[in-house]
């Protein structure tokens, strides 16, 4: 049989603070869920915005960092894969798709305070005037050939 490929990249903002708990075995696991924004067109060609939440699980020492550094608001990236589980509650059969993380990628800075409730502080320096400005290289076609545009790459 051949085998699947089962990856998940997306990019999005916390809408609650992660959930740090302990399976009964010592291992750690943080809960949190992304918000995930999206624009399209609908019928009528009018852009409309939406957005999509989906709960992510991250174990071990992924989960740790993301429970100490991640609170809501902030924006991630999450790489990691597509997971099923089934229980039942209440006499009833619950199914949930969630996305186990295998990485996860902070996006906004110790400065951005997008969503944090906490005054930290900002170690970065002030910029100083003494950096040097990136100059612009221009490079002239002095050649009296018209340009051909098949040989353009793009």
């Amino acid at each position: 049989m051949a085998r699947s490929f089962n990856l998940v990249i997306m990019m999005g903002n916390l809408t609650r603070d992660p959930e740090l708990r302990q399976t009964p075995s010592g291992q750690n696991v943080c809960n949190f869920s992304l918000a995930l924004n999206r624009s399209y067109r609908d019928a009528n060609g009018e852009w409309q915005e939406a957005t999509d939440y989906v709960d992510v699980v991250a174990w071990g020492p992924l989960g740790e960092r993301v429970s100490q550094y991640l609170t809501k608001g902030r924006r991630c990236m999450v790489q990691g894969r597509l997971q099923s589980r089934s229980w039942e509650q209440d006499g009833q059969k619950r199914n949930k798709v969630e996305v186990l993380a295998s990485d996860v990628t902070f996006l906004d800075g110790r400065g951005d305070n997008a969503g944090s409730n906490d005054n930290e502080a900002v170690d970065a320096p002030a910029p100083t005037a003494s950096k040097k400005a990136k100059k612009d290289v221009v490079i002239e076609d002095v050649s009296d050939e018209p340009i051909n545009l098949d040989d353009i790459p793009f």
